[in-house]
């Protein structure tokens, strides 16, 4: 739980600050390299990724 506020939790910082503690495991752990795979809701309904999943590949790079 990166986040103190249950409001908060499924917000892009939260998932910034989640992302940013698995860069720095694989980094301990000598992983590299990542292939990583984003998944929208699709159908008809948005085809491009949330805000939570944009703001955690960002931290990612």
């Amino acid at each position: 739980m990166k986040v103190k506020a249950d409001r908060d939790e499924s917000s892009p910082y939260a998932a910034m600050l989640a992302s940013q503690d698995v860069a720095v495991r694989c980094k301990e752990l000598g992983i590299t390299a990542l292939h990583i795979k984003l998944r929208a809701t699709g159908g008809n309904k948005t085809k491009t990724p949330g805000p939570g999943a944009q703001a955690a590949l960002r931290a990612l790079l």
